[in-house]
């Protein structure tokens, strides 16, 4: 197992991932995403790869106030080994490395499986925030 960067050469398994972990949304486009990842923070989009197949995936962002998380997945067939947590670390040791304070997520409220496993890492719900969004693209 080797957690690296993402590379361009990476795509096609990463969207086969993405699609089979359901995390496409009809409000995002993949494709696009991972074009928009290019030149902003792309040492933080990390896969993790077994035997040259990629497994895992980790999007992280950083503003300069707080760090986002992304398109983490893990193929189903290697979930509940810590491949996950492993992802989530080495994503946060990245932001913490660049000085970022803490790390917001956001999960889609009928994913009780992924809210359980953040909750394992010690991602609590913050119930004093509202999420508010405006899209500016439209990806369809």
């Amino acid at each position: 197992m080797i957690i690296r960067i993402y590379q361009e050469r990476d795509r096609k398994q990463v969207l086969a991932l993405w699609k089979e972990c359901n995390l496409i949304r009809s409000k995002n486009d993949p494709e696009k995403d991972l074009n928009r990842k290019q030149g902003f923070g792309e040492d933080l989009f990390l896969v993790l790869e077994n035997k040259e197949k990629i497994i895992g995936t980790v999007m992280g962002g950083y503003d300069g106030h707080r760090g986002i998380i992304n398109y983490l997945g893990v193929d189903p067939h290697f979930r509940g080994k810590g491949f996950g947590r492993m992802l989530m670390q080495a994503v946060e040791k990245k932001l913490r490395d660049l000085g970022c304070p803490q790390v917001n997520l956001l999960v889609w409220s009928d994913n009780k499986e992924v809210l359980k496993f953040y909750k394992k890492t010690n991602y609590i719900e913050a119930n004093d925030i509202i999420l508010l969004r405006k899209r500016l693209v439209k990806d369809d």
